[in-house]
C-alpha cells in the first residue's frame, strides 16, 4: 500500500429552504458589518508606524480622527466586496437559518 487512502464526501445536499427577501437582506447587513470590523482590526496596524508632515497633518487631531478614517476604508472595501468573508459568512449564516427553520417546521408538525 502506498500510504493513506481516503475519501471525502460532501455532507447530504438539503432542499434549500427559501428564506424571505427581508431575512436576506438582513444577512447580507450583518455579514457585511462582519467584514467590515475584520478589515478595520486588519487595516489599523497598517497605519500605526505611518508618519505624516506638520504642515497640515499629523498632531493630535490626526491622532484622533485615525480610526475614523480606517473605518470609513474598512467600510468603503467591505461594500465594494472585500476579501470574500463576508460572501462566506453569509453562506453560512443562510445554512443556519435554513437549518433552524427546518427544524422549526419538523417540531411544528408542518415539515415534510
Amino acid at each position: 500500500m502506498d500510504g493513506p487512502s481516503f475519501v471525502l464526501t460532501p455532507p447530504p445536499v438539503q432542499a434549500p429552504t427559501v428564506l424571505p427577501e427581508a431575512k436576506m437582506d438582513e444577512l447580507r447587513r450583518v455579514a457585511q458589518n462582519f467584514e467590515s470590523m475584520v478589515l478595520r482590526e486588519l487595516l489599523g496596524p497598517m497605519f500605526e508606524g505611518l508618519e505624516t508632515d506638520e504642515l497640515g497633518g499629523g498632531g493630535s487631531g490626526e491622532r484622533m480622527f485615525r480610526p475614523m478614517l480606517i473605518g470609513e476604508y474598512a467600510d468603503s472595501m467591505a461594500q465594494r466586496g472585500g476579501i470574500g468573508l463576508a460572501d462566506m459568512v453569509l453562506g453560512e449564516l443562510v445554512r443556519m437559518q435554513s437549518a433552524s427553520q427546518t427544524a422549526e417546521e419538523d417540531t411544528n408538525g408542518t415539515g415534510r
